[in-house]
């Protein structure tokens, strides 16, 4: 048994963020149902990962009678989640307002980009747009360069879909005191103007470079908090922050300790300099010779895997970090709970698979959903 079950979630189809939250709330036990606009889906989420565990519906929402079965769905759920624009939900019928009126209980997920009010809260966007105005953007990337695109990890996913997550699961907390429901809006600005708060600390005490990017402890300026490339063209990482874990790389890797040295290590104007250097003793070993040398020590190392390299590595086999769930690898639930672990127990459900059976559950008739298809407001 999954630490939300027994949570039913309503999760209006979408892209990126409000998927992979439903995911989250599925992996810990949530029934979480998709409600689908066709049983067509694009090829390109034919093994989309974040529909595992997930039941499916296909609703015709442009028919009176497809949002009547929305309604009646979100009547007995515990949360829904959708990422339109503002006032598309309120639109189509199923805002908030329409919501509670019929269940007070329900706690409504609103993922947006710009949030639900502000100048821009209307305008169209994308992951590298909420980012770039919350601050992230400009301090990604190396010095003297332009700002380096991240993958939309930071903006859709922690900035959108850790933030949406947390508050939902803090309002289904707080029902068990009110026995009301409440919006959430999570809005990836803000989600990302949080992730940014050690920056915003740094600075205040002059410890953090805001105009130029790439000179700071964190973001490459320093010589041994960055990627090098080996002898064989791959890449390794290295972190050696604390002068006691510097000391171990110069120990392992037989360093020059009159260039390499505790002194030396925050002395920021030799950092180019330690920085070439470094780089040439990297360039000399292949990146699994340096595996043997620095992997597994306090000399905060690591290799740079390649997506489908990181399910073997020895350690995240050891801990299986990764599954195989019906012949495809994938992460496995984090994070993980003793006593109510999370699980994965499907793969992804062909769209509208469990159409029939959830309309079945919520009363209608075999004759009614027959009726339902052919009017085209179910799939």
């Amino acid at each position: 048994m999954g630490a939300l079950d027994g949570i039913k979630v309503i999760e209006m189809s979408g892209l990126g963020p409000c998927p992979f939250a439903g995911m989250l709330l599925a992996d810990m036990g949530a029934e979480v149902i998709k409600v689908e606009r066709s049983t067509h889906r694009d090829p390109l989420y034919e093994k989309d990962i974040s529909a595992r565990g997930k039941k499916s519906v296909v609703l015709n929402l442009k028919t009176a009678e497809g949002r009547e079965v929305l309604m009646r769905l979100i009547q007995s759920a515990d949360v829904l989640i959708e990422g339109y624009r503002p006032g598309v939900a309120e639109r189509l019928g199923f805002g908030p307002t329409q919501c509670e009126a019929i269940n007070d209980r329900l706690i409504y997920g609103r993922m947006t980009g710009w949030g639900q009010v502000g100048p821009l809260a209307g305008c169209a966007g994308h992951d590298l747009n909420y980012i770039a105005v919350s601050g992230a953007l400009h301090a990604i990337g190396k010095s003297g360069e332009s700002p380096t695109i991240p993958l939309n990890i930071v903006g859709d996913f922690a900035g959108g879909s850790l933030f949406l997550t947390n508050g939902i699961l803090a309002a289904l907390f707080e029902r068990t005191r009110s026995n009301l429901g409440q919006v959430v809006d999570a809005a990836m600005v803000d989600g990302v103007a949080n992730l940014m708060w050690m920056y915003h600390s740094f600075s205040d005490v002059n410890q953090w470079n805001v105009s130029e990017r790439g000179t700071n402890l964190l973001d490459g300026g320093a010589f041994f908090y960055d990627t090098f490339e080996t002898f064989d063209c791959r890449h390794i990482a290295l972190a050696s922050i604390e002068p006691q874990f510097f000391k171990e790389l110069i120990e392992l890797a037989e360093l020059d300790v009159t260039l390499f040295n505790t002194t030396s290590q925050y002395d920021r104007k030799q950092w180019p300099i330690l920085r070439q250097a470094l780089a040439k003793i990297f360039k000399q070993k292949t990146q699994q010779q340096w595996c043997a040398i620095l992997e597994g020590t306090d000399a905060c190392f690591a290799p740079v895997l390649t997506l489908k390299e990181a399910p073997l590595h020895p350690h995240n086999v050891a801990r299986e970090t990764y599954l195989n769930v019906e012949g495809q690898v994938q992460p496995a639930p984090a994070p993980r709970l003793s006593r109510t672990p999370s699980r994965v127990r499907h793969g992804k459900h062909e769209a509208g698979v469990d159409t029939y059976d959830l309309l079945a559950k919520l009363g209608y008739s075999a004759e009614a959903i027959r009726q339902l298809k052919m009017n085209g407001a179910v799939g």
